[in-house]
C-alpha cells in the first residue's frame, strides 16, 4: 500500500493536568485534601486562608477587561474579585446547578505542570491559624508497643546480667496478644552455649515477668493465661477456688459448652457454675491488646444531616472545609502585557491558585448533590434505623446526579456523613437487595439488622440457628436462603448457635 497523508477530523477526551486534580482531589478524605489544602498554601503565594470573622473585598484579579495594577497603585485593586470558598451551598433548598460556574471564569490555561508544584506527599506541618490548637506530641506520637511496656517494668526490676539478658529475649518472644510463642526449649537453644544457661533459670525469670502487667502476660497458652489472672486476685473473691480448678482442668468442657459435664464433675449446681463462668468470663484472654501500639485514626465528617421543622436538611462541614481565597495584593502585581520571568511566573501561580479553588468548589458542590440524593432516599433509615434501611447502588445515585458510577464511587469513598444516629461513611447506605413476598425489596443491611434483633432476643439456653432465622425472616415475607443467614450473622461477627449457648 502506498504512504499517504490524510487530514482527519475527531473528537477525543484529554485528561488535562486540571482535570487530573479536580479527580485527585475528589478522591480525598477530609484529613487528606486538609493537608493538601496547606501544601498548597505553602507552595503557592497567590493563595491564602481566610480567618473567622475577616471580611474581604469582593475585587477579581482576573476579571475580563480589569486594568494593569500595581503596588504603587493599590486603588486600583478594586478592579479585582476573590475568588473565595466561603459561600458553599448548606442545604438541600439553596443547590442550584451551575451557581459555581456562574462564579469563576472560563479563560484559564490547561497546560500547567501541576505535578510540578503539588506534590502527591501530604505536609503535615499545622497551618497558622491552628497553632493554639496544635499538641505536637498528640499528632506525632504513636501508641506504646507491648515490648516497650514490658522492658519499661523490667528496668525497673532488681536482676542479675544473666536474668536480664534472659528476661529480653523472653519479652521479643511475646506476640501482640501477650503470649509466648517460643517454648522454652526453643529459646534455651537459642542461647549461646558459652553463656551456661539453664532451662529452670529461664522458668524462674519467665515466672518473674508473668507478675508484670497486664495481668496473663507472658502465657504459654489460654489455660495458663486464665490461671494467672485468676491467681492475682483477691483471696476473698467470691467462687474463686471453682475457677481456679475449672480453668486448670475443664477448660475444654467449658470450651465446647457441656455445661451438664461440668456440673456433674464439679458437682456444682446450675446456679453456682453460671457465677463460675461470668467469673472466667471476665478475665481477659488476650491481655496483650489492653497495650495500643497503632495510631489512633481520626473521622471528620464531610457532611452533616439535620431534622429542622419534619424536614432533612444537607449541609457541608464548614468547620473541616478550609475557605480560600486569591491574595488581592499579589495578584495586583500581574501585569497583563509584560511577559518577564517575574511576571509570567506570577501570572502562572495565579491561575494555579484560581484552578485549585476551582478544584474544590467543584469537589464539594459533587458531594453535595451525592449527599442530598443520598439522604433523599434513605429518609426512612434516619428516620427508623437499620431496619429501614432501602435498597441502593451506585447507578441509582448516579443516574439521579447526571454522573459516572466511577465518579459516585470517589465521592463516597472516605467520605462520612453525621447524622443523628452517629457517623456512617457514606458507602454504608449502599446495599444489594433481597426479592420479598410481596414483589417488593428489602435492603442487606435491613436484613442484618433485623438478623442482630433477633438474635439478641433469642433465649440464650436455645439459641437460634440458621434455618430457624431463615424461617422468622421467611414469616415477615422476605425470602431469604440458610445460606445467606449464614454469610450475614458472620459479617456481623455473631457466633454460631452451638457457641451461643449459655447457661440462665
Amino acid at each position: 500500500m502506498k504512504p499517504s497523508l490524510v487530514l482527519k477530523m475527531g473528537q477525543q477526551l484529554t485528561m488535562t493536568p486540571q482535570l487530573q486534580q479536580a479527580i485527585r482531589l475528589l478522591q480525598l478524605s477530609t484529613l487528606d485534601l486538609q493537608q493538601e489544602i496547606q501544601e498548597a498554601l505553602e507552595s503557592n503565594p497567590m493563595l491564602e486562608r481566610q480567618e473567622d470573622g475577616e471580611d474581604f473585598d469582593n475585587s477579581d484579579p482576573m476579571a475580563d477587561g480589569a486594568e494593569t495594577a500595581t503596588a504603587e497603585q493599590p486603588a486600583q485593586q478594586d478592579n479585582f474579585q476573590e475568588t473565595s470558598f466561603q459561600d458553599a451551598p448548606q442545604t438541600v433548598d439553596n443547590l442550584e446547578d451551575g451557581e459555581w460556574n456562574e462564579r469563576i471564569p472560563n479563560e484559564l490555561p490547561v497546560d500547567t505542570a501541576w505535578e510540578d508544584v503539588y506534590q502527591t506527599s501530604a505536609s503535615s506541618l499545622p497551618s497558622s491559624s491552628d497553632d493554639d490548637e496544635w499538641d505536637f506530641t498528640t499528632r506525632t506520637s504513636t501508641g506504646d508497643s507491648l515490648q516497650s511496656h514490658m522492658l519499661w517494668q523490667l528496668n525497673l526490676s532488681p536482676m542479675s546480667d544473666k536474668d536480664r539478658l534472659i528476661a529480653v529475649t523472653l519479652i521479643d518472644c511475646i506476640n501482640p496478644q501477650g503470649y509466648l510463642e517460643e517454648t522454652l526449649q526453643e529459646i534455651l537453644e537459642a542461647f549461646d552455649p558459652e553463656l551456661d544457661i539453664e532451662l529452670d533459670e529461664i522458668e524462674a525469670v519467665l515466672h518473674r515477668i508473668q507478675q508484670f502487667e497486664p495481668s496473663g502476660i507472658a502465657a504459654r497458652d489460654l489455660r495458663e493465661c486464665l490461671t494467672l489472672q485468676l491467681r492475682q486476685l483477691p483471696a476473698k473473691t467470691p467462687w474463686l477456688a471453682e475457677a481456679q480448678r475449672l480453668a486448670n482442668d475443664y477448660l475444654d468442657l467449658l470450651g465446647n459448652r457441656d455445661y451438664s459435664q461440668l456440673m456433674r464433675r464439679m458437682k456444682l449446681k446450675e446456679d453456682e457454675l453460671r457465677q463460675v463462668i461470668e467469673l472466667i468470663q471476665s478475665l481477659n484472654p488476650r491481655p496483650g491488646s489492653q497495650i495500643e501500639s497503632s495510631e489512633p485514626e481520626y473521622v471528620v465528617p464531610d457532611v452533616i444531616v439535620r431534622k429542622h421543622n419534619e424536614r432533612w436538611l444537607v449541609e457541608l462541614n464548614q468547620e473541616a472545609m478550609p475557605r480560600l481565597r486569591v491574595n488581592a495584593q499579589y495578584a495586583g502585581f500581574v501585569r497583563r502585557a509584560d511577559s518577564s520571568a517575574d511576571n509570567t511566573f506570577m501570572r502562572n501561580q495565579l491561575q494555579e491558585a484560581r484552578w485549585f479553588i476551582k478544584s474544590l468548589q467543584s469537589r464539594n458542590e459533587t458531594l453535595m448533590k451525592v449527599a442530598t440524593q443520598i439522604v433523599e432516599h434513605q429518609r426512612g433509615f434516619l428516620d427508623y434505623g437499620d431496619e429501614a434501611m432501602k435498597p441502593l447502588v451506585l447507578h441509582d445515585i448516579a443516574e439521579a446526579v447526571g454522573m459516572h458510577e466511577s465518579t459516585i464511587s470517589r465521592v463516597t469513598t472516605q467520605k462520612f456523613m453525621h447524622t443523628p444516629r452517629g457517623i456512617y461513611e457514606l458507602k454504608y447506605f449502599f446495599s444489594s437487595h433481597v426479592s420479598t413476598s410481596e414483589g417488593g425489596e428489602c435492603s442487606s443491611t435491613a436484613i442484618r439488622a433485623i438478623i442482630k434483633k433477633l438474635v439478641a432476643a433469642e433465649n440464650a439456653k436455645k439459641p437460634l440457628s440458621d434455618s430457624k432465622i431463615a424461617g422468622l425472616l421467611e414469616t415477615q415475607g422476605i425470602q431469604v436462603a440458610r445460606r445467606t443467614v449464614a454469610k450475614y450473622r458472620e459479617s456481623l461477627g455473631i457466633a454460631p448457635s452451638s457457641e451461643r449457648k449459655r447457661l440462665m
